[in-house]
């Protein structure tokens, strides 16, 4: 991928190389000093976060609009209304997946594979009557086939033939929120590009390193590691797949979505 040195992991996916000489560090500093420097970095931080409170806040309080409740969707058991979804809790999350027809699993998207990859546990979000779904833009039989090999559990739709209905001239690639009301539903909440970082967990835990997402685009000290260029995908990808494809065929799953 991008040029960059692979090579098996023990557990047999690839491993960028990295020589811990090659790149700069921070500097090395005394405890004492290293704590002041933590302490004015938390100040911010927690301005960040009573934001993101009053945000969130803001976002519970927006209007909604009604939608067709029996928009047609496909599961396992076949065709389902929108709002059979729900599986009788009150509020919904979904997950809007973009599909490549036809294309292999290799070839699938990166960036909803990685976001899709990090849904949470559910039975934190059934506890607060959320019920969270991933709906998929492809036919069920072969999407459904590629989330077999993923070996994802979450509820898995296809909006093949409703992706209009559901979004109105949007695209596939965000979340969308949605509130039932009995046998009606309404949208809530919608929410694409970097918004989409909500549940990317492993996007939160790499800002807490000194070397970051190591992505083009980071405001970085000069020398950092930047390996990955947002723009062609490559942060999602390692070696020509999805990185998290990888320990999947390690185990001995069958990425074939044919049959």
């Amino acid at each position: 991928m991008g040029g960059h040195p692979a090579r098996p992991s023990a557990e047999g996916e690839p491993v960028v190389e990295a020589n811990s000489t090659t790149y700069p560090r921070p500097e090395i500093v005394d405890r004492a000093t290293w704590e002041a420097e933590c302490e004015r970095l938390l100040a911010r931080e927690k301005a960040h976060t009573r934001e993101g409170d009053a945000i969130a806040a803001a976002r519970r309080r927006l209007p909604m609009v009604e939608v067709d409740p029996h928009i047609p969707l496909v599961g396992e058991r076949g065709p389902v209304p929108l709002v059979d979804v729900f599986e009788g809790r009150r509020q919904l999350i979904a997950y809007l997946h973009m599909w490549h027809d036809g294309k292999p699993a290799a070839e699938q998207c990166e960036g909803c594979t990685f976001f899709t990859g990090h849904a949470p546990e559910p039975s934190h979000l059934h506890s607060r009557d959320v019920t969270y779904a991933t709906f998929c833009q492809g036919p069920y039989a072969e999407s459904a086939r590629y989330r077999d090999f993923m070996g994802w559990e979450m509820p898995w739709y296809s909006a093949r033939d409703s992706g209009e209905a559901l979004l109105g001239g949007r695209g596939f690639g965000g979340y969308a929120c949605y509130l039932r009301d009995g046998d009606r539903v309404f949208e809530t909440y919608w929410t694409t590009g970097r918004g989409t970082e909500a549940t990317a967990t492993s996007y939160r835990l790499l800002d807490l390193t000194p070397y970051g997402r190591q992505e083009t685009w980071e405001d970085s000290p000069a020398g950092w590691p930047q390996r990955y260029d947002s723009a062609a995908g490559e942060q999602f990808r390692l070696d020509g797949r999805p990185t998290a494809q990888w320990p999947r065929l390690a185990a001995g799953h069958s990425d074939d979505l044919s049959s």
